[in-house]
């Protein structure tokens, strides 16, 4: 008797993501005049990650974040997708983008001091946009932003509070439970400890993977700081020049990384108890390029110390640097350890040119 051949079942299909940026391109101003500051972004982001953003000043990162919303100013032209829940940011219309933001997406802005209104309470400014979001009866906005208040490690009463009876780390969980008001699925935080000291970048960085767990939300964190995001973040995307150069699990690249570049930034810190030779800090040399006058090629190979002539004159787009890696560099080589560099963290792929 033949046996009969049982078919398996098919795998279960991946949810879509939270957030997914298609080709984003961001111009200031038009004509011969136009700077380029985002050029073909690719980023994706689930339900209960979190995505870091790397790179020099100047490199794109808050052009970016403010893209996500459509907060950047009418001289600024955007293309692409950025799908929110499958729904193109770029094509709602004003009464769709308003709902959206605060309830679908929110943003903790660079530098609290100069976000939060010096002459409103706190609770006043953490209850306007659940006003403007909800039919909520304005003493339960209140008591909801107590509660918000709470939620970030803040005593409730501190809701009658101006922002200059707050210190830096109080006013930046002030920031964060204002982004929290209209129960968003996804957060972005702009350089959310910029200005403020260890201990309490510690204590905020904490509070904020811990929100992220409890509520399965999605999150991009902006930064310069690649030691921060590789332990905050479960995924990172290096920029430089508007462009993402490098992407993968976000220890992976900052332990390894596979572009010239990502290895450069994580150069650039110390390594807390290392002290040997190996992991001094060491600078790169050279500035970012002005976005208005990009260089030829590879927009980085005036400050690459392995670059090849080819650089000069051909861009490289993002390819595979091994599993669930890619990196934008001539020298990468699909599958291989160790980076494109004359100091990477384990072997190069190919020697210093």
């Amino acid at each position: 008797m033949t046996a009969v051949k049982q078919e398996s079942a098919p795998s279960p299909k991946a949810p879509p993501p939270l957030l997914d940026v298609r080709d984003l391109r961001v111009t200031y101003g038009s004509g011969p005049s136009a700077v380029p500051a985002v050029r073909g972004v690719d980023l994706r982001v689930e339900a209960g990650r979190k995505l870091g953003v790397a790179g020099e000043s100047g490199c794109g990162k808050s052009t970016l974040a403010l893209a996500l919303l459509r907060l950047l100013p009418p001289s600024a032209t955007l293309s692409g997708e950025i799908l929110l829940d499958g729904e193109d940011v770029l094509t709602m219309k004003w009464g769709r983008l308003r709902a959206v933001r605060w309830a679908g997406a929110s943003i903790v802005f660079q530098g609290a001091m100069h976000s939060l209104n010096a002459v409103h309470r706190i609770g006043d400014q953490i209850a306007e946009p659940i006003l403007l979001h909800s039919r909520t009866a304005p003493a339960a906005a209140r008591r909801r932003a107590g509660e918000l208040l709470e939620q970030v490690g803040l005593p409730a009463a501190r809701a009658d509070a101006y922002p200059h009876e707050l210190s830096g780390g109080q006013r930046q969980r002030v920031m964060i439970a204002m982004a929290l008001a209209c129960d968003p699925r996804l957060i972005v935080a702009d350089e959310p400890t910029t200005a403020l000291d260890v201990m309490i970048q510690a204590q905020i960085l904490r509070l904020i993977e811990q929100l992220v767990a409890d509520q399965d939300l999605g999150l991009i964190m902006i930064s310069h700081d690649l030691a921060v995001l590789s332990d905050t973040c479960d995924r990172l995307a290096v920029m430089y020049a508007g462009r993402v150069v490098e992407e993968g699990p976000a220890k992976q690249v900052y332990e390894h990384a596979r572009h010239p570049y990502g290895h450069a930034l994580s150069a650039a810190f110390p390594r807390i108890g290392d002290l040997s030779s190996r992991h001094a800090p060491r600078g790169l040399p050279g500035d970012p390029p002005d976005p208005a006058a990009l260089p030829s090629g590879c927009t980085f190979h005036p400050r690459c110390p392995v670059a090849l002539k080819s650089c000069a004159t051909e861009d490289q787009e993002l390819r595979d640097a091994g599993r669930d890696r890619r990196a934008a560099c001539a020298l990468v080589e699909p599958g291989a350890l160790g980076t494109p560099g004359p100091h990477g963290g384990g072997e190069s792929t190919r020697s210093t040119p």
